[in-house]
């Protein structure tokens, strides 16, 4: 399964390491918070509500800082952004253990979403540029199977630290831990160079207006090919959080199932993401981006409608743990390097930073629409409704696109371009 890496050299090697270990770390420290709630009602007083807008603020702030990092990459480098990004989760990550208030936590989860959603856009546009063209949906799909890795590892730290501490100290050593990922950039200024590509686009083109490169992606040429890129993610996120945030609570109430309070669970639920990340990593790269997008969309939505009208008990319950896991993480696989294919090197990181994290954005209203839509059916209907509709929207979208499996970046886009040559210019033309 892995044996692809030894094919890849030194550099290619190199990058993968680095992308792989700033998106676990990184992935560390967002999950961290969701192990310390309970914590944090007791020793505050915090209710479940603003317990829970904690957590939406790290997840749109990250929106922005994808975006915000997309741009700056195409100005200063993708190696330079990873850096930085990964040095600011880290640390307001850390400062998050010496907050006193709800206040005070709010502002460290919104600062540290910034740098949690630029690490993403940066070392997304990097391995998708080093890494040759026949690699380059494993590997980028790898890295994206490493945020489990860091899930894995936060539940781990959570058993150590609340077993040998007590409460009111382990959720604050939780989040000092996180100042780990800075030690991490060491290796990265010491081992990582920017992108040939990028060298050479920068040396033709030159630095450009900052302005210009960020609404280029929104001309007339880009905009539909823009729109359904973000149609694409919108989809793929929207239905991942329908899921992963109703489920419990519909499976618990509804349903009085108790294992999804177990760690045998969460172990099964971890263990299928980073599978169905793996495969869906390998299957971009021998049947296509667009087919693997579709084939994550159809069996997640058949998972949705299992969950939500099958009658189940706690053994199923825990089975069904690795197929939900692997459907609704798989299909996140293709998405790196089907965005890095799909735009110029001038504008990729833009383009890429933009694109996912809008639909990041969109998506993250998909649970607060559920909510409401519950009001007036089952919230099992309701969950249903909406994640069977994000995975078709995926479907659709994804079916307007062009299929980008073994482009070269540095030559002339395919003849069967998603718009009329006139309209969409190749890589070779904007350079």
């Amino acid at each position: 399964m892995f044996g692809w890496v030894r094919e890849l050299n030194q550099r290619e090697r190199r990058t993968l390491l680095a992308s792989s270990g700033g998106w676990a770390l990184d992935a560390l420290d967002v999950q961290v918070y969701s192990f310390v709630i309970p914590a944090l009602i007791v020793a505050w007083g915090i209710s479940k509500g603003e317990a829970g807008l904690l957590g939406t603020s790290a997840l749109l702030f990250s929106a922005l800082g994808g975006w915000i990092t997309g741009v700056l990459c195409d100005r200063y480098g993708r190696v330079r952004m990873l850096q930085i990004t990964i040095v600011w989760f880290a640390v307001f990550t850390f400062a998050s253990g010496f907050t006193n208030s709800f206040n005070q936590l709010f502002i460290c989860r919104a600062l540290q979403g910034l740098g949690f959603g630029g690490e993403w856009a940066a070392g997304s546009v990097l391995m998708g540029e080093v890494i040759r063209a026949k690699y380059r949906g494993r590997a980028v799909g790898t890295v994206q199977a490493s945020l489990h890795i860091g899930w894995g590892a936060a539940a781990l730290l959570y058993t150590l630290f609340f077993t040998i501490m007590e409460p009111e100290v382990a959720w604050r050593a939780m989040f000092w831990i996180g100042i780990l990922p800075a030690l991490f950039v060491v290796y990265i200024r010491r081992s990582i160079d920017e992108p040939e590509i990028f060298h050479q686009t920068r040396a033709q083109t030159g630095n450009g207006n900052l302005l210009a490169k960020t609404i280029e992606i929104f001309s007339p040429v880009y905009l539909w090919r823009t729109t359904l890129c973000v149609l694409v993610a919108t989809g793929v996120q929207g239905g991942y959080y329908a899921l992963s945030i109703w489920l419990p609570t519909y499976l618990k109430t509804a349903r009085d199932l108790s294992v999804l309070s177990t760690g045998g669970y969460l172990l099964v639920l971890i263990v299928g993401a980073w599978c169905g990340c793996i495969l869906g990593a390998h299957m971009s790269d021998a049947i296509g981006r667009r087919k693997t997008f579709f084939f994550f969309a159809v069996t997640a939505s058949a998972i949705a409608y299992v969950y939500t009208q099958l009658p189940l008990n706690n053994a199923m319950m825990l089975v069904l743990g690795f197929p939900l896991g692997f459907c609704s993480n798989g299909i996140f696989a293709p998405m790196g390097p089907f965005l890095t294919e799909l735009f110029p090197t001038r504008i990729r990181g833009t383009a890429q930073g933009f694109c996912f994290n809008a639909g990041r954005a969109v998506g993250a209203l998909f649970p607060t629409l559920v909510g409401y839509l519950s009001d007036s059916m089952d919230l099992g209907h309701a969950i249903g409704v909406f994640a069977i509709s994000a995975y078709a929207l995926v479907v659709v979208a994804g079916f307007l696109l062009p299929e980008t499996k073994g482009r070269d970046l540095t030559v002339e886009e395919p003849k069967h371009s998603d718009a009329p040559a006139a309209s969409v210019p190749t890589e070779t033309q904007v350079q």
